[in-house]
């Protein structure tokens, strides 16, 4: 009998979070961590319109930066559509979040672009041409700021250093996304899980120059397993089922929600892999007990109709050989007829069957469906 699965957290912090993962299969706990870095939806800056830069730094330079700063995106998955599925022309304020930046050193002393200096705008002169929806009043007062701003004892992202005289002016336009399509639209800055510290199952091969246990310690997840002896025998059975998962992330997201939603993400794609895998008559029935499967004939296994390329069924000869699965085809340059009765005749590329390169009979090896 299968154990179900249990999470221990075993710590619990503002942007990180430890837990324990038992009685699940090494390729689940894997694919967690993959699901949580790279398929979590969050909010980023993909568009840079700089309309002045007189900073040491080039547009492309600063442009880059922009994009890497993470912003506040809880919820998103709700409170957001994606740029690419809305019905809008250009953006609006359901699918973008507009940002600009307008800095301008005064004084004789090196000033810092941040974070901080990026205000969210209305979206003007952008058009949400009468659409409805409830995305906008779901989402909280600070959804697509930067994160940590105006928070004291964090420090914003340095952007560029600028001198009197220097300014940088720019429109950004932040969009929805997953860690697919860009590493910025990630809510995670590290995932790691350690399985077997001791490594009883030898699936890490250590090198060393004198001493193993001294080169190489051991986490303090030791503390959570039985201390192995050196003569104990290897099993070669045995499978890791307790995992120990750090995840951190950069602010967007609280790490109970990466845990969370990684978690929904995971189960949502095992179900369309289900539902990929149900035969047809399965799907009709609404996912009842099997059906057999409709006897009609396939299209491949009916007559084919007189055209100009072929005269029939029984087509004596042909440039380009039969095309009817029951046809006689007669002789062609091309080789045997393509019919699965394998009735071709004598061809430049080999005989029919008996030469090895006609198809089986429909009635034989299951081809009749």
């Amino acid at each position: 009998m299968s154990l179900e699965p249990i999470v221990r957290i075993r710590s619990l912090k503002q942007d990180r979070v430890n837990f324990v993962l038992e009685n699940v299969d090494l390729s689940y706990a894997n694919s967690l961590r993959r699901v949580m870095m790279a398929d979590i939806p969050t909010v980023a800056i993909d568009l840079v319109e700089i309309t002045e830069n007189t900073t040491v730094l080039p547009d492309e330079f600063i442009s880059h930066r922009l994009g890497m700063i993470p912003l506040v995106s809880v919820n998103c998955d709700e409170v957001m559509r994606y740029n690419r599925d809305c019905v809008c022309v250009g953006f609006c304020d359901y699918c973008t979040i507009k940002l600009v930046i307008d800095v301008q050193c005064h004084d004789s002393v090196t000033m810092d672009v941040t974070s901080n200096h990026l205000e969210s705008a209305v979206a003007a002169p952008f058009n949400n041409n009468g659409m409805d929806g409830d995305e906008i009043s779901k989402r909280a007062p600070d959804f697509g700021s930067p994160v940590g701003k105006g928070v004291i004892g964090q420090p914003p992202v340095l952007i560029a250093k600028i001198r009197k005289g220097q300014r940088l002016q720019a429109v950004c336009i932040a969009k929805k996304g997953i860690a697919k399509e860009h590493a910025k639209w990630s809510p995670c800055t590290a995932v790691s899980f350690e399985y077997d510290p001791y490594n009883k199952l030898r699936h890490t091969t250590y090198w060393f120059e004198t001493d193993i246990k001294k080169e190489w310690p051991i986490s303090d997840n030791r503390l959570e397993e039985e201390e192995p002896r050196d003569d104990d025998a290897f099993d070669y059975l045995a499978k890791p089922n307790k995992f120990y998962f750090e995840v951190e992330t950069d602010g967007s997201l609280g790490p109970q929600e990466v845990v969370m939603k990684g978690i929904a993400e995971l189960k949502k794609k095992l179900e369309n892999l289900v539902l990929g895998l149900k035969a047809p008559a399965e799907l009709d029935a609404g996912f009842g007990v099997d059906e057999p499967m409709n006897s009609a004939p396939p299209a491949w296994d009916q007559p084919a109709p007189a055209n100009a390329w072929n005269t029939g069924n029984n087509a004596a000869n042909s440039s380009w050989g039969s095309n009817s699965p029951r046809g006689g085809g007669g002789a062609s340059a091309w080789g045997a007829a393509s019919s699965p009765t394998g009735a071709g005749a004598t061809s430049a590329w080999g005989g029919g069957s008996a030469a090895g390169w006609g198809s089986p009979s429909t009635t034989q090896n299951g081809w009749n469906v």
